[in-house]
This record gives C-alpha cells, structure tokens and sequence, in this order.
C-alpha cells in the first residue's frame, strides 16, 4: 500500500480528495491537514510515501520556501495548482516537487500520478508543457509531427532513462554498455528530435508518444 497524506485549506475540496485517494485499493490515507503550516509535524509523525497537496498562490508567493520545508527523502510531493507559471513551476520543481497537476485533474488522472511519483517518476501535467518550454516564433523550432528520423530501440531506451534523470554513467551501467557509447546514443536522440538539452529531448519525447512520463 501506497500511504499518502492529503492538505487543502478548504474543507470540502480536502475531504474531495480523500474521496479519490480511496477509490484506489493501492493507496491509504494515514493523515490529512488543513494548511502547510501544521503539515511539517503531521509529515515527521506519519512519514507517508506521498504528500497530496491542494496549493494556493500568487504572483509573490515565495513557494521555494514553503514547499522546501515540506520536502523528505521518504515522501513525494504531488501539487494541484491553478495555471501556474513558468517561474513558479521552475522553482517548485527545483526544490524537490514531484509532481505537478492543474485542480480540473480527473479522479483518474490523480490516483495515477500519487501512484507514479510513490514509484520515483516526475509528472508534469501536458497543460503546464508549454509554459516550462516556450517555443519561441524566432527560434523556428518546431514539435515536429514526427521525429525527422525514428529513434532506434536502444535510443528509445536512453531516452526512457534520461526521463528518469540517470546520468550516463548509470545509463551505461544498467545497459552494459560505455559511456562513449550513452553519449553517442544521447547525441543522436538529440539531434533526431532536434533538441538542445535532455529536458527538451524527454518533453518531446513524451509528446510524441516515444515514453511515458
């Protein structure tokens, strides 16, 4: 079992989410909290594998700070958020977010993204993409439809593990393989996908369907 802990301010959309959390038989509520303030002492008495938290800001909401506090090596921290923006998310993933969904996710889309960051996945709902990844008019990148050329099995597998944030050492370890070799592999996802860094080679890889985030 999958223990989780759910935080919302208000009642109603809290006892909402336990609601869901429920439907699950591989999740169980071991706590639930109404503020971020009285969530830190509930997190180091339960130590859940999942925090759920319903989160409300603003434009000068300093979420690095709050959401710092929260963070443990034991837990994930699964947000719903109203249309964030880039820099918010930027900096909430940066402090250890595990994953980010808007309030509108589905009960579905929910218990699947508790269950897939409990595993050590990040998840970024497909409507925040294109706010973390503007493709800028000028630079004439574009998704392509397709990738210009098909990605091999072995370079869907990198990509796969790029995903999971392995560096090439691990990358070569877990495939028997030299890290000359990751790096070739790596260099050819990027420039088959038309990439210029892992995370933009991982989101289109997503987007085209070549892996699950």
């Amino acid at each position: 079992m999958i223990s989780v802990v759910v935080t919302a301010e208000n009642p109603i959309v809290r006892a909402g989410l336990e609601s869901i959390i429920r439907t699950s038989e591989l999740l169980e509520i071991v706590g639930s909290s109404s503020s971020t303030d009285t969530l830190v002492a509930l997190l180091e008495e339960r130590q859940p594998d999942v925090v759920l938290l319903d989160y409300s800001f603003s434009d000068d909401d300093p979420a690095e700070e709050k959401l710092l506090a929260l963070g443990g090596e034991s837990w994930a921290l699964v947000i719903l958020a109203n249309n964030p923006h880039s820099t918010w998310l930027e900096s909430v993933l940066q402090v250890g977010v595990r994953a980010i969904l808007p309030r509108t996710a589905t009960a579905e889309e929910i218990v699947a993204t508790v269950v897939t960051a409990a595993l050590g996945l990040v998840v970024l709902h497909a409507d925040f993409m294109d706010s973390l990844l503007p493709l800028k008019e000028s630079s004439a990148r574009r998704l392509p439809a397709s990738p210009i050329q098909a990605l091999t099995p072995r370079e869907i597998e990198v990509l796969g593990m790029l995903a999971l944030g392995m560096g090439n050492k691990n990358i070569a370890k877990h495939l028997s393989i030299s890290e000359h070799t990751v790096k070739f592999h790596v260099s050819s996802i990027f420039q088959k996908l038309n990439a210029s860094s892992r995370t933009e080679a991982v989101t289109l890889g997503a987007r085209l369907g070549l892996i699950m985030l």
